[in-house]
């Protein structure tokens, strides 16, 4: 067996130390909460029909996603894709409901889904859109998204 030896004239004092954790930087993002009024937009897809609804406040620069529960899976993949590009939004400085206006046109399709036309609402709390995720749903007249302009 071989012996470690340890020159504690050398050993360097910050070793002994706790480490100190700090966050020094992160990704630009927009505040989870607010308890003010919220304006959001349905996002459905053409087989769950509403997974659930993008919502923003300016008040509070805040942003977030509530999911139906009925169809939590489907709503819980969809809410990754439409809150990365809210995050984006925040990279570019955009006051939450000019993000929201401009995710309005953005339409992947498939099971991340699209922002119904026509669905763009105001509620007067996120709790009370919480709720409406918990009712049953009504499509509009149209659930298939507007085709993709050429341009």
């Amino acid at each position: 067996m071989r012996e470690i030896i340890v020159d504690r004239d050398r050993e360097n004092p910050r070793l002994r130390e706790d480490m100190q954790f700090k966050v020094v930087d992160g990704p630009a993002d927009y505040a989870y909460r607010t308890d003010k009024p919220v304006e959001y937009v349905t996002i459905a897809n053409e087989t769950s029909g509403a997974l659930g609804y993008l919502w923003v406040s300016d008040a509070d620069d805040a942003a977030g996603w509530v999911g139906r529960p009925a169809v939590a899976i489907e709503a819980s993949n969809s809410a990754g894709y439409w809150l990365i590009k809210m995050r984006a939004a925040k990279a570019r400085d955009l006051p939450p409901s000019q993000a929201l206006a401009e995710l309005s046109d953005d339409r992947p399709g498939g099971q991340i889904g699209f922002v119904v036309p026509g669905s763009r609402s105001r509620a007067e709390s996120v709790g009370d859109l919480r709720e409406k995720a918990r009712e049953g749903w009504q499509p509009p007249a149209r659930t298939t998204p507007p085709p993709r302009g050429r341009g």
